[in-house]
């Protein structure tokens, strides 16, 4: 049995400059928890393979995947298809917790946008 806590999990480089722990990862799938304090956001960035993203107990946030945007909640599903374009902000009074799930594991770079 193998047992993670996320706040012993070692934080992972970014792009985007925020708290994010790989959690899990096999050839099939990958799971990283992400942190955006107050005011954080990801920047506008697309996977090469599918994504599912999926708000814990704490916090709402605004996801925008292509042309969409959409404020969000504690125990939401979202989808977002490989290679659109998609974001994440934190503009609530609450830090935002969520677990990014791809699948399958990712082995390309992601590609961030407007750099």
């Amino acid at each position: 049995m193998k047992i993670v806590k996320v706040d012993e999990a070692d934080t992972v480089p970014n792009s985007h400059g925020v708290d994010a722990r790989k959690i899990h990862s096999i050839e099939h799938v990958e799971v990283i928890h992400i942190t955006l304090n107050l005011g954080e956001k990801l920047k506008k960035h697309a996977t090469p393979v599918d994504v599912f993203f999926y708000v814990l107990v704490l916090g709402e946030g605004i996801i925008e995947i292509g042309g969409e945007r959409e404020e969000v909640g504690p125990d939401t599903l979202i989808e977002s298809p490989a290679k659109i374009p998609h974001c994440w902000c934190n503009e609530s009074d609450k830090v935002l917790r969520f677990l990014v799930v791809k699948t399958p594991r990712q082995t390309q770079p992601t590609k961030v946008l407007g750099q």
